[in-house]
């Protein structure tokens, strides 16, 4: 044989389906699990499933007693190794569960099935994947958020110095956001900050809002109604979170809410 034809065949090999398979399995399984530690962690897919231990086990046609002391690997009072699922016994918990023969052998990390453990208990998950946020928002500044209630159109993304996307589409046309600068807010928001600000939105008890004072000057704060005046305008203080910084009131000086703030950005590192 050729080493041409050689070369062939070896292509061949690699690409084959079994080749392919026995490869797949190996990336699905990094860790190189032994058979026992698989059926174990499917066990606590198949209780997931069916809500507890005891519906799986009479699904099954077994006892908790059993299952608990495969789950916590209990030593066997004859010969002192822990407790392993047997064959009979992973088929009867795929036939429970309507899966096929050697459900119970396979991970199924990568197809969102199984819950990794670790010590025997479950691994939480507790993060999903998202859909890409498609709807843009204008980055504007402090001084255009200020003029706001002076336009007659609402910005548009090219308007700002940057450009944010989010996915909420109930945020009305006028919708932007803004950096966060100063510290009158920390610690639960800081410098860099990113805030999504909707102007359509009124302000409730609590509500995190962008407000302006009589010179156009925009400030971030929280919104604490505090009743009516005389002539029936509703008077709000505005709260800082530093406490280095103070309250601003409505009836002390001129303050008109710009937006409500929806969604913030943040920096980690």
């Amino acid at each position: 044989m050729s080493i041409e034809e050689q070369y062939s065949d070896s292509l061949k090999n690699v690409n084959s389906v079994s080749h392919i398979s026995f490869f797949s399995d190996m990336l699905c399984n990094a860790r190189m699990q032994t058979n026992d530690e698989i059926r174990r962690e499917n066990l606590e897919v198949a209780i997931k499933r069916l809500g507890t231990a005891a519906k799986l086990a009479e699904a099954a046609k077994t006892s908790p007693a059993y299952l608990s002391q495969i789950r916590n690997r209990t030593p066997d009072s004859k010969s002192g190794t822990p407790k392993m699922m047997g064959d009979a016994m992973a088929r009867r918990i795929e036939e429970a569960l309507g899966e096929p023969n050697g459900w119970m052998d396979k991970s199924h990390l990568f197809q969102g099935e199984r819950e990794p453990s670790v010590e025997g208990r479950p691994f939480e998950v507790n993060v999903a994947p998202v859909m890409l946020a498609s709807r843009p928002i204008p980055v504007i500044s402090s001084i255009q958020a200020g003029a706001l209630r002076d336009m007659e159109n609402p910005y548009e993304p090219g308007d700002g110095y940057a450009i944010e996307y989010t996915e909420d589409q109930k945020l009305s046309r006028w919708a932007f956001c803004l950096d966060v600068e100063g510290m009158s807010m920390s610690p639960r928001f800081q410098p860099g900050d990113r805030l999504f600000v909707d102007p359509d939105r009124c302000p409730g008890p609590g509500n995190f809002v962008i407000a302006r004072n009589g010179s156009n000057q925009a400030t971030f704060k929280k919104y604490r109604p505090r009743g009516m005046d005389a002539n029936g305008n509703e008077i709000f203080e505005l709260v800082p979170l530093n406490d280095d910084f103070p309250t601003l009131r409505s009836d002390v000086e001129p303050l008109y809410v710009i937006g409500v703030v929806t969604e913030v950005k943040q920096r980690l590192v």
